[in-house]
């Protein structure tokens, strides 16, 4: 895979034309390397009954397999993971036709070595998925979070939930840095812009139209430092929770220094990226609302309103399209160390023919940590409303008092709730990325020898050799 520079560059796969196994010739059934037809001009008659053949293989040659080989005699190669059990083997050990040769599961590009390499069962060779038996595929190396193969949906959420445990300091002290941070801003934007007075305002049927026109600008304007100062909190999370996890993925440990040195140089790029798929999505949307905007000013604000309504909601779904499309960008854009438009490229290409089950998966797990922020959110809003406003009453009635208490106690809530949501929705996307590029471009391979396991996929030939 040529174009697909960075971070680690995929395995190249075996070439079109290469065959596998050793030439021969091969009986009437297929079998190659079968034994030729025995002479038996010089056997004696057989009577009726089972006999055994003069003829018998050398002794240990079919000895258990889970034993060491006996003096004198071969080793059986090693299998890979896909195709047939071995019809038998030839003298001396070999395997001319059977199912290990370079083409088998093993090969560059199918993800691991075969059964017998270390790691995989030891040197027992046939026999060792199951003792004499089949018994399956052995495991795929594991050396951090996921194991190097193609993951299911509970294997990509379990790496998320390992990543937090494993590197929980890094990812504590990260997540607790921004949040903080960030809530910090928002208290004092909502405090000072979004004041009690613009609530009242607004939910006043005898204000006038000056006033309510100064109040909903005001609150367009704290609402919109507030979305800008979350969309730089989510920007750098993301930055430092990808390369967390990445290195999570190769079981090497990783400091939010060495974390903050390694994304660094991409945060700008970054939230370039950020903010133009916000803009895009952002725009989608206000297009379908625009003809029930210009209805509501001109002709009729009921239907408008309503017009509008529905055609926002009918864009949200090209919108939401190009949301999952381009959602795999940032840990390209990060890891691969790309350009902007480059990132959005590899986001599409990556997950082309996958769009529903990305689609899904993060859908899981934007549920999974809404409600766990949630969880831990409603019970500071509780109290917030019991001690730092005026009751549930106010906030029924549309007008609750946002006092210096009720800031801090919600703002309490949400950094305790974004220390859950900011690693699941960062480590989810950085594993659905990986994922892909073990399914598309074997990067399974490129991953092992970069943890440093021996032997996955060395013993196959290189492409073009």
């Amino acid at each position: 895979m040529t174009d697909t520079p960075g971070w680690a560059s995929p395995g190249s796969a075996p070439s079109d034309g290469q065959e596998t196994g050793a030439s021969g010739p091969a009986d009437a059934a297929g079998r190659p390397d079968a034994a030729p037809p025995a002479d038996h001009s010089g056997e004696q008659p057989q009577g009726p009954g089972v006999k055994w053949s003069k003829e018998q293989p050398p002794p240990g040659q079919w000895s258990a397999p889970t034993g060491a080989p006996a003096p004198g005699q071969a080793p059986p190669p090693p299998a890979a993971w896909g195709g047939q059990p071995p019809a038998g083997y030839g003298p001396g050990g070999q395997n001319p036709g059977g199912y290990g040769g370079p083409g088998g599961y093993g090969a560059p590009g199918h993800g691991g070595p075969g059964y017998g390499a270390p790691g995989y069962g030891g040197p027992a060779g046939y026999g060792a998925w199951g003792g004499a038996g089949w018994g399956g595929p052995p495991p795929a190396a594991k050396p951090g979070v996921i194991p190097l193969r193609p993951l299911g949906v509970g294997e990509i959420l379990d790496g998320t939930v390992s990543t937090m445990r494993a590197h929980w300091r890094t990812v504590l002290g990260i997540t607790l840095v921004v949040a903080v941070f960030s809530q910090i801003i928002a208290i004092l934007v909502q405090r000072l812009i979004l004041d009690s007075t613009s609530n009242q305002v607004l939910s006043d049927p005898n204000a006038t139209p000056g006033e309510v026109g100064r109040a909903m600008g005001d609150a367009m304007l704290g609402s919109g430092a507030v979305l800008i100062v979350s969309l730089v909190a989510t920007v750098m999370a993301t930055a430092l929770l990808t390369t967390v996890t990445s290195r999570a993925v190769l079981g090497k440990p990783v400091t939010t220094a060495e974390a903050w040195r390694d994304a660094r140089p991409q945060v700008l790029k970054l939230f370039g990226l950020v903010t133009l798929l916000l803009i895009i999505c952002l725009g989608i949307i206000a297009v379908g609302a625009l003809p029930g905007i210009l209805v509501a000013t001109t002709s009729s604000p009921l239907g408008g309103i309503a017009l509008a309504f529905l055609g926002g909601l009918a864009a949200c779904v090209p919108a939401l399209w190009l949301a999952v499309r381009f959602s795999l960008a940032s840990p390209a854009l990060m890891l691969e160390k790309q350009g902007i438009v480059k990132s959005m490229s590899r986001s599409a290409k990556l997950i082309r023919g996958s769009w529903w089950r990305v689609f899904g998966i993060q859908l899981l797990a934007g549920l999974i940590a809404g409600l766990v922020s949630a969880v831990i959110a409603i019970p500071f809003f509780a109290l917030a409303l019991v001690f730092g406003g005026d009751g549930m009453s106010a906030f029924l009635s549309g007008t609750p008092n946002v006092g210096w208490a009720y800031l801090i106690i919600t703002g309490i809530g949400a950094v305790l709730g974004s220390t859950v949501t900011f690693p699941i929705t960062a480590g989810v996307t950085v594993l659905l990325y990986i994922d892909q590029r073990i399914r598309r471009e074997a990067l399974d391979l490129d991953l092992a020898r970069a943890a440093g396991v021996q032997g996955y996929g060395s013993d196959a030939p290189a492409s073009g050799s």
